[in-house]
């Protein structure tokens, strides 16, 4: 194939370039499916949640142990919780506390999250199908 000519080149760079966009397309759907798919609002509450009832109680345990940490008013917590205070047993009452309150805000982030991303994909779906179909009374 010495004598390969340009249109052959070009062709075969043009079948070349037409697969590698093929392949770029099928990785992408994948991802594209994966970053639009709606968040599971009970398991995105219950990782922050048991991400906030850690906290809550390190947070606690810190307090308790270390001597200057005792400057730190987390005491002001058992305004908002009800049975909180900086010992051991606040330590389980402030996990309890920081579950509930951080896996009720995951979940009210993921239902946000997941109405959000429903309306804009209903409007570039809807924009894309008006589009479509924008000249179909002019083929009648």
């Amino acid at each position: 194939m010495a004598h390969d000519s340009g249109a052959e080149r070009e062709r075969v760079r043009g079948a070349g370039a037409s697969v590698a966009q093929g392949d770029t397309e099928e990785r992408l759907l994948p991802a594209l499916e994966l970053a639009f798919a709606p968040l599971h609002k009970a398991a995105f509450g219950t990782a922050t949640g048991v991400a906030g009832a850690l906290l809550l109680a390190a947070l606690t345990v810190v307090k308790i142990l270390s001597p200057r940490a005792q400057d730190f008013p987390l005491g002001l917590l058992a305004q908002y919780f009800a049975g909180y205070s900086a010992t051991w047993g606040g330590v389980l009452v402030g996990a309890v506390w920081g579950f509930t309150v951080a896996f009720v805000a995951g979940w009210f982030v993921a239902f946000c999250r997941n109405l959000a991303l429903a309306i804009v994909v209903f409007t570039y779906r809807t924009r894309a199908e008006i589009a479509q179909t924008r000249e179909f009374l002019d083929h009648i």
